[in-house]
């Protein structure tokens, strides 16, 4: 195993990048790795060999890609990756396949909200493709066309994460709340949160035909609760301070839901919280809890590969950060889901993941990882600052899951 600088003249078959301490740039490691997807050639994730390393062929366009990023490589003999392949093979690693660069959709309205999304900036900034969406979109059928959507801010109950006590003067509220409405009509709705149940319903027909789904903030929380609702009228219209009906919690349905069980509606229009699944209850004063780390889990990578691959890090203890949905009260997640971060001796888990018909989802509490403190206004964050994020890590994990050749669970 040489460096890039002293392998220039030497023949090499193959290309590490490394992703534990001597990686000078994580993020855009995984933009050079979907390149080469993209193109068709090989690749392989060698789970917890050296935080999570990529195995790439030595083509040029990689080679031009990771010099242009500043991503380290580090070029290979076949004689030094079959060193490699014996170390994996000894210990508590792995090597999956990544077969093909997966089709990738962010939900967001084309008028994004005073608010940014943390993987379009960890896509954007790793130079991976993907396509936006919207609810006419979902509604015609369309993240067929995808393996992997991502959800963030949204609020699949259609109470407009109860801004509109504070915001509904605000020129960027009001503008949310017609072309909502506007939606709404033309899908035959009678409101919108009829409309985002409706929403919320053809997303997880995605993942029960196959799709990949990954959440962060507040659509975590809210696409379970619109899921679970009986009747729409649970969220309440709210666009005129409407609160859900006082008797929400009998009326919900939660065999349908994807990740929790027997969660309350909060019925209030003066309490900014929709349930109590956030176990911070972050927009709730009164009730915010203090941000402290959270730890992810180790797994096996040779018995459940696929938890593994969600965890990959160069780091195990991650810095906390708040969103609309920070966590998620471990006393109502559903049996079988599989926690992947918890923060120790906290009633809370950051990080879920599970399984729906023949597809998964991954909830990520928190909305941004380099900014704790993420208020509505906020100036993104300059990714340019962070390029060795164990957060926006966890993120690109969850990108690159669908490319895996899926191996049959051992446990």
């Amino acid at each position: 195993m040489v460096s890039l600088t002293m392998a220039r003249s030497l023949s090499a078959q193959s290309m590490l990048l490394p992703m534990d301490d001597s990686q000078r740039n994580h993020l855009k490691a995984y933009g050079v790795t979907y390149l080469a997807l993209k193109n068709g050639q090989k690749a392989e994730w060698l789970l917890n060999y050296r935080g999570g390393s990529f195995l790439l062929p030595d083509a040029p366009d990689l080679r031009r890609r990771a010099a242009l990023d500043g991503v380290s490589i580090e070029l290979m003999t076949d004689a030094a990756v079959a060193a490699v392949r014996a170390e994996v093979a000894g210990g508590n690693m792995d090597a999956v396949v990544l077969e093909r660069a997966p089709k990738i959709a962010i939900y967001r309205p084309v008028d994004q909200p005073p608010w940014d999304d943390a993987v379009t900036l960890a896509l954007t900034y790793a130079g991976i493709e993907f396509t936006s969406v919207w609810d006419d979109a979902v509604m015609q059928g369309d993240l067929s066309k995808y393996d992997w959507v991502h959800l963030h801010h949204e609020d699949f109950t259609g109470q407009f994460n109860k801004l509109y006590l504070a915001y509904r003067d605000a020129p960027w509220f009001v503008a949310q709340r017609e072309r909502d409405i506007a939606m709404a009509k033309r899908f035959g709705k009678a409101d919108v949160p009829a409309l985002k149940k409706a929403v919320a319903d053809n997303i997880r027909g995605f993942v029960e035909r196959g799709g990949f789904l990954f959440a962060m903030c507040g659509a975590t929380e809210s696409l379970d609760l619109a899921i679970a609702a009986f009747t729409v009228d649970i969220a309440g219209p709210f666009s005129d301070g409407t609160p859900p009906a006082p008797d929400a919690d009998a009326r919900m349905d939660w065999t349908r839901a994807l990740a929790f069980t027997g969660a309350h509606v909060e019925p209030s229009p003066y309490i900014n919280a929709l349930s109590d699944i956030d176990g911070h209850q972050v927009n709730v004063p009164a009730r915010r809890q203090p941000l402290g780390t959270f730890t992810l889990f180790d797994f096996s990578a040779k018995l459940d590969p696929v938890a593994t691959m969600l965890v990959q890090n160069h780091r195990t203890v991650v810095p906390d950060f708040y969103g609309v949905t920070t966590s998620f009260n471990r006393a109502i997640v559903k049996p079988g889901v599989t926690v992947l971060a918890s923060e120790d001796g906290a009633p809370w888990s950051k990080y879920l993941h599970g399984d729906a018909g023949k597809g998964s989802w991954t909830f990520l509490g928190g909305h941004d990882p380099e900014d704790a403190q993420h208020a509505i206004g906020s100036a993104p964050t300059d990714l340019s600052l962070h390029p060795n994020s164990p957060g926006y890590r966890l993120i690109l994990n969850n990108v690159l899951f669908p490319a895996a050749k899926k191996k049959p669970r051992k446990t």
